[in-house]
């Protein structure tokens, strides 16, 4: 199969000067790009906000579809690059993936708007007649193999760009230091703006998003089709906007445990919260939306739970630890231990604790260990533990 990235040049700051004409310019540029993919005989695999993913079974089609998009989109508001790689990706229902999805994406990923990338495996398979302008051979993010890259040359299309888009220099074999893979992120959000505002604000921040949604059932098929560190999901979403993301949250706990869970709420529902941890506090967290505004803290949140740990909001950590009971060992604690369990049961490490309170980890050790003592647990040797162990003991 050969597989077509589409994807506009710079749509965060497209999307800051047209504001809510955004969402117009974006379904043009999709009818035109679904236009032409359908007019070559192609298959629209995926398409999340401002990227579209197509299939083709001839090499030819996916040229002659890229081909006719770029022309027409010439003069537009969006510029598109686009990518092309041939392969054999692996099917799962109506959803591609393995290396070569991510191969078509990262050539795309290198180029400029109005830019047409190939690689070397597409070009062998072409007739000869398609014209190239070679570009070297790149290390892509997260790839084994180097990739030697060409773009094709088309009349009517510009014809030359900067350098590519590539964090290193052409090289003839893989360096011996390999990249650190970037946290995988699917986000679910039905207000496209706030999604796309969240989607760079992680990819700024070092995270790759995989996939975004609209409704939870795109999300379950992001889910499956990606395995993703993280997922991001609203709790209200269509079509009822009741509890649609918290069932599908849990149903991504239950199937595929190895994708963290953080759920983002406009409002304050700790009975959600709670349904939510029912099982563990291991790779979940309930932040409310106005703790996006905190970019640090935020992507601090989503790290924890990608890496298994756990990021509740305070305010919902309050209500939690605030809750009385007949002889609640809560009543134990002293005011300054309240305080280190509130931020334990956030997800806090002990010297994220000391930097909130202004003491020192030690002191923050001691009334850990005293908390322990007083609520009769165990504590363990990891953060995440630490923080189940209370968790468990707050959902009483």
């Amino acid at each position: 199969m050969t597989l077509l990235f589409v994807d506009i040049e710079d749509s965060t700051s497209l999307v800051r000067d047209l504001g809510a004409g955004y969402i117009r310019v974006l379904e043009e540029f999709r009818g035109v790009v679904r236009g032409a993919v359908a007019a070559a005989g192609g298959y629209e695999v995926d398409c999340r906000a401002d990227e579209l993913f197509a299939a083709f079974e001839r090499p030819e089609s996916a040229v002659a579809a890229a081909v006719a998009a770029q022309k027409l989109l010439a003069g537009a508001a969006v510029k598109a690059r686009m990518g092309i790689h041939t392969g054999r990706p692996a099917l799962a229902g109506e959803t591609y993936f393995g290396v070569d999805v991510h191969r078509a994406a990262r050539i795309c990923d290198a180029g400029h708007g109005g830019q047409i990338l190939v690689s070397a495996d597409t070009q062998s398979e072409l007739n000869g007649s398609t014209r190239f302008r070679e570009l070297g051979t790149h290390e892509l993010r997260g790839l084994q193999r180097p990739e030697r890259i060409l773009q094709l040359v088309e009349p009517g299309l510009v014809l030359d760009f900067p350098p590519l888009r590539l964090d290193r220099e052409p090289t003839d074999e893989l360096s011996e230091d390999t990249e650190k893979p970037r946290m995988r992120v699917v986000l679910a959000e039905d207000s496209v703006l706030l999604r796309e505002g969240i989607a760079r604000l992680l990819e700024d921040g070092g995270f790759e998003v995989v996939g975004q949604a609209g409704n939870a059932d795109e999300l379950m098929l992001k889910v499956r089709s990606y395995s993703p560190d993280v997922a991001l999901v609203d709790i209200r979403m269509p079509p009822t906007h009741t509890d649609e993301g918290l069932r599908a949250a849990k149903e991504i706990r239950e199937k595929h445990p190895e994708t963290g869970v953080l759920v983002l709420s406009q409002y304050v529902e700790a009975g959600y919260a709670m349904e939510l941890l029912s099982e563990s506090a291991e790779g979940v967290g309930y932040l409310l939306k106005d703790r996006i505004s905190d970019v640090d803290e935020f992507r601090a949140a989503v790290r924890r739970v990608a890496e298994g740990g756990s990021a509740l909001d305070p305010t919902v950590v309050s209500q939690l630890v605030g809750r009385r009971r007949r002889d609640d060992p809560l009543d134990e604690l002293t005011p300054r231990e309240r305080e280190v369990l509130e931020l334990m049961a956030e997800g806090r490490s002990n010297h994220a604790i000391a930097e909130q309170l202004v003491v020192t980890e030690r002191a923050v050790e001691k009334h850990v260990t005293s908390i322990f003592a007083k609520l009769r647990l165990t504590p363990a040797a990891e953060d995440h533990r630490r923080v189940l162990a209370v968790l468990a003991y707050l959902q009483g």
